[in-house]
């Protein structure tokens, strides 16, 4: 014993015994329950690869290196207890000795041998305990991360892989396959995908730990499941496109049916502009009427193809094509509209300055000047213009404008005619608001 020392009194060595004691039974439990873990026997059978293998080839020597430690402190433990077992009221030498064994570097440790020479060291139960501690601690901290992840990713991958043989076989019913179909190619791509990262995953745990930041606690962290969570969501994506595919199985017939009458009503209005103008061109003069194209014939060839798409039961292909057919048929419809408008848009004009002389002639009777000369030589101008073929449209606005002009003047009240006697009192006609 160092000089210097204290020499421990036998209460003092009781309560160390005690205190050692205790802290043997507690070891003991730590190491039986990772002796029986049920990661640490996953990975002694396991073929182990990476980052794994490496850090079980440190665990499993110190779990080793832990049983040593904790039979030599078992051994220590038990020879002072004999110590202090050989008397009630222990002599000096007693307590010398005792004292030396519960607090000096009285444990020995054997090592490895280096260069032939056995290494070893001398250590104190207390050193002993934080050697073990350190140890168990760092073992446990591999072991409950590889049960983590054995636990939780085999069991989501072998569950999302059941699904994913589910949808390819529903993709498979409806013409989706490799090589015909992005979804096909989807689909053997997340297949790839967690074959490997189910091997990956039995070989090599810890690749998919995530630590807790922050904490020193064994086993503290996660899971990595970031890439387990991308493949689901691009099996999510691949299942809403074969759903997709499904309702067109299920309602191609009345799409088809109704893009047949979009279509169908794109060709009458076409047909119907260029009736129209054929009439516009006979009976309207100097007017810059434009052409009327013929019905899309791609249309319809697509549209054939659909149908024998549907026929063949090609699910995976009647489906982009009718998207698609649907769009450009309401945009055939709505140009077919838009051109039968501008065709008859001179007939419009012309009919708009019809109701517009007719309209001014009635005023003129209503105000008594149906006799004027003028008036009736201006409006029998602008009605030959009008309903003449072909019809000066430029010519006949103008007599139309000069007609109004004039019966403007003529219903001015400088030019309106006195009023007989008997009907002064009666109120006038219309104002000039009016003209």
């Amino acid at each position: 014993m160092e000089a210097g020392s204290a020499v421990m009194d036998r209460d003092g060595v009781d309560r160390a015994l005690a205190r050692l004691g205790a802290e043997h039974e507690a070891v003991e439990t730590s190491l039986l329950a990772l002796q029986d873990h049920a990661g640490r026997r996953l990975l002694e059978g396991a073929a182990l690869a990476g980052t794994t293998k490496d850090r079980w080839t440190t665990a499993d020597a110190d779990i080793t290196r832990l049983w040593t430690y904790f039979d030599a402190y078992s051994g220590a433990l038990t020879a002072a207890r004999e110590v202090r077992e050989r008397r009630r009221w222990p002599n000096r030498e007693d307590l010398v000795e005792l004292t030396e064994r519960l607090r000096g570097p009285g444990v020995l440790i054997a090592g490895a041998a280096a260069e032939g020479v056995a290494l070893a060291e001398r250590l104190s139960l207390a050193e002993l305990v934080a050697r073990m501690n350190g140890l168990y601690a760092r073992s446990l901290d591999v072991v409950v991360a590889a049960d983590a992840v054995w636990s939780a990713l085999p069991a989501r991958i072998d569950l999302l892989a059941a699904e994913l043989h589910r949808t390819r076989s529903l993709a498979h019913s409806v013409g989706v396959r490799p090589g015909e179909h992005p979804s096909g190619d989807d689909l053997e791509d997340i297949t790839a995908e967690l074959t490997e990262l189910r091997a990956q995953v039995i070989a090599d745990p810890l690749a998919f730990w995530l630590p807790a930041t922050g904490s020193s606690a064994p086993g503290g962290g996660r899971p990595d499941t970031g890439r387990y969570d991308r493949a689901a969501l691009a099996l999510e994506d691949v299942r809403r496109e074969i759903e997709a595919v499904l309702d067109v199985r299920q309602d191609a017939e009345q799409r088809l049916i109704a893009l047949r009458d979009v279509l169908s009503r794109a060709d009458r209005t076409l047909a119907e502009a260029r009736t129209a103008r054929g009439e516009v061109l006979a009976k309207i003069a100097a007017s810059e009427v434009p052409a009327v194209s013929g019905p899309p014939t791609v249309l319809q060839e697509q549209l054939a193809a659909a149908a024998e798409h549907r026929r063949q039961a090609r699910w995976h292909r009647l489906s982009p094509l009718l998207e698609s057919l649907e769009v450009r048929a309401e945009e055939e419809l709505r140009r077919a509209r838009e051109s039968l408008t501008a065709v008859t848009a001179p007939l419009a004009v012309r009919a708009e300055l019809r109701g517009r002389l007719d309209a001014y002639k009635a005023k003129v009777a209503r105000h008594g000047m149906a006799e004027d000369p003028l008036l009736i030589e201006r409006y029998d101008t602008a009605r030959r213009m009008l309903w003449s073929a072909p019809c000066d449209l430029r010519a006949a606005e103008q007599a139309v404008l000069r007609y109004q002009q004039a019966t403007a003047e003529s219903l001015a009240p400088q030019h309106r005619p006195e009023p007989p006697r008997d009907q002064e009192q009666r109120p006038d006609g219309p104002g000039e608001g009016d003209a």
